[in-house]
């Protein structure tokens, strides 16, 4: 009989939760590094255009400047790629606006325009997996960029000025890496220990507490206890996952990062078997990866060449082409579209003269279900209100002189980075502020009336847009939940028949263990996904608790045919790290 819970049938409509909206996360482990990004990578443009007398550019300049905010997760050899389409992306995005702003003036036409280009940087962005911040910036900037006074002389010399800004932001990114270039990959890898580590301790509180339930109340409380265990096992699935795509994207497998590989290795075998795994020696070798000195290497016989040949296939396999992963993202873009376009009509209908804050702001709400987008559109909401008050006591200060107005631009763009990994409304509470002071950089503008007109493109944008995610309904997440269940069901079998062959080929158990690793990160996150949408059939959850269980069952399995379990003899002291 199986020992999986029965999960009952998934409602077709859901309720939109309020309880944890706005509560505090932790601060993200880097966020210093994008908002200082951020102020090195504004600030020179913004002096030398304050020095000129020409801070009227400054929004072109800051088109370039704020692709500094991207990649800062991904490892140098990645990350230049990406920063360099970014800035690429940036660019073409300005200059179909400016294209457009400057051959008509209909703001039907130009909202239009402003909606068609906020989804396709969505779904650009999400399906290449760019990170934060995401489609948001873009929009932000292109949208904008749609109502400022353009004539078509002008287009090549502001497109220049984004471009040489985005040039010294991509410069300002990979700058880093000159005094710490493995520093994502240890970051990753470090993530990854501590994430197997946290899982290792909640399976043993969960032993005990599934005992002690099992004596004194019976199984409610050992269900109850088996929550926090799948959660923490789903988010170590996950840092290992993420771990092996940045050191499948750092380049040439130096002997240090082959050491890392070593250590994911070993972040996967706690995943797999957590009962024989030792918390404290996988936070030992978390923190000596997190310190700035050499990586260390693994004390461990058991730790061969051959469970890294399945690396070597990974490399060889390539990754899916970006256009099949375009197709799922359709209702997405769809969303995204009709959102935007007619909260842009709708602030145009009332009269409010810049209609670019209510599309950006329904274009900011769209996340991978609706569930997600309601919670998004309630953090922006509180964001924004309380980013105007701050504006207003800002801007006396930003008036006194043009100056003080650029230092108060970058002290909020660090206040934005700063906050912003810890709930998007703490954030927003600097960004709102920040978009409102941007305005003030070619004149001068009434407070009162740029608040008024931020409040209400604030509320029609969260509110048109999130009933547009109503209305343009998903049904695909149900299909992509049967494709990813069949996946990990495959990736098992193979498993599985690979372990009853008394021989394999050196690294075909390997390669296969981290494919059904990888199958059921894909399984878990897709059925997230297709939990929180609105309106469709019944989900098979059943199933997929069913495929998690037989799954990891099966990774339990490859880990001790190839011998991979840690000595639980050895100590787990500092002693097991050595430089």
């Amino acid at each position: 009989m199986s020992s999986a819970t029965p999960a009952p049938a998934t409602p077709r409509a859901r309720r939109l939760p309020l309880a944890g909206v706005l509560r505090l996360g932790r601060p993200s482990d880097i966020w210093f590094k994008p908002a200082l990004s951020a102020v090195a990578a504004i600030a020179p443009p913004n002096l030398a255009l304050l020095a000129l007398g020409r801070l009227d550019l400054a929004m072109y300049t800051m088109a370039g400047s704020l692709c500094a905010l991207y990649a800062h997760n991904r490892p140098y050899a990645a990350r230049g790629r990406v920063l360099a389409l970014v800035v690429l992306g940036m660019v073409g995005g300005l200059a179909v606006s400016l294209l457009a702003a400057s051959l008509t003036a209909n703001a039907v036409v130009l909202v239009t325009v402003g909606a068609l280009l906020a989804a396709v940087q969505k779904v650009l962005c999400d399906a290449s997996r760019v990170g934060p911040p995401g489609n948001v910036v873009l929009t932000f900037i292109t949208s904008a960029s749609l109502f400022a006074p353009q004539s078509l002389g002008q287009v090549p010399g502001h497109l220049a000025l984004a471009l040489a800004a985005g040039a010294w932001a991509w410069i300002v990114g990979m700058a880093p890496g000159l005094v710490r270039p493995h520093g994502p990959e240890r970051r990753a890898t470090a993530q990854a220990l501590e994430a197997a580590a946290a899982y290792a301790v909640a399976v043993g509180g969960a032993a005990r507490a599934g005992a002690t339930g099992g004596a004194n109340a019976g199984a409610g409380t050992a269900a109850d206890a088996g929550a926090g265990p799948a959660r923490a096992r789903a988010a170590t699935a996950a840092a290992v996952h993420a771990a092996w795509q940045t050191l499948l994207a750092a380049g040439t497998r130096s002997g240090s990062r082959r050491e890392l590989e070593r250590f994911v290795v070993r972040a996967e075998v706690a995943l797999a078997a957590p009962g024989d795994t030792q918390p404290e020696r996988l936070r030992a070798w978390a923190r000596a990866l997190r310190g700035r000195g050499p990586v260390p290497q693994v004390d461990d016989p058991a730790a061969s060449a051959d469970e890294l040949l399945g690396v070597e296939a990974e490399l060889g396999s390539g990754q899916r082409p970006l256009w099949t992963r375009l197709g799922p993202l359709t209702p997405l873009a769809v969303r995204t579209a009709v959102g935007c376009a007619f909260a842009g009509y709708a602030s145009l209908a009332l009269g409010v003269g810049r209609p670019y804050w209510a599309l950006v702001t329904a274009a900011s709400l769209y996340q991978a279900n609706l569930t997600l987008t309601w919670s998004r559109g309630v953090q922006r909401v509180v964001g924004n209100l309380v980013g105007v008050l701050v504006f207003a006591a800002l801007v006396p200060l930003a008036h006194l002189h043009p100056a003080a107005l650029v230092l108060c631009c970058l002290a909020l763009n660090f206040g934005a980075e700063a906050l912003i990994s810890r709930n998007y409304w703490l954030g927003s509470i600097c960004v709102t502020p920040m978009a409102l002071l941007i305005t003030e950089f070619a004149r001068t503008q009434d407070a009162g009336q740029l608040i008024t007109e931020r409040v209400l493109d604030t509320l029609i944008g969260a509110l048109v847009g999130l009933v547009a995610a109503i209305a343009v309904t998903n049904r695909r997440s149900g299909d992509r939940l049967e494709q990813a269940l069949a996946a990990s069901e495959l990736a098992r079998e193979r498993a599985a028949r690979l372990l009853a062959e008394p021989q394999t080929a050196p690294g075909a158990l390997e390669s296969a263990r981290r494919g059904l690793a990888g199958a059921l990160v894909d399984l878990r996150a897709t059925a997230d996904a297709a939990a929180g949408e609105w309106w469709q059939r019944a989900l098979p959850m059943e199933r997929v608790v069913l495929a998690e269980q037989s799954g990891h069952r099966t990774l339990a399995a490859t880990v001790r045919r190839q011998g991979l379990l840690l000595d639980r003899r050895t100590s787990g002291r500092a002693e097991d790290v050595r430089s």
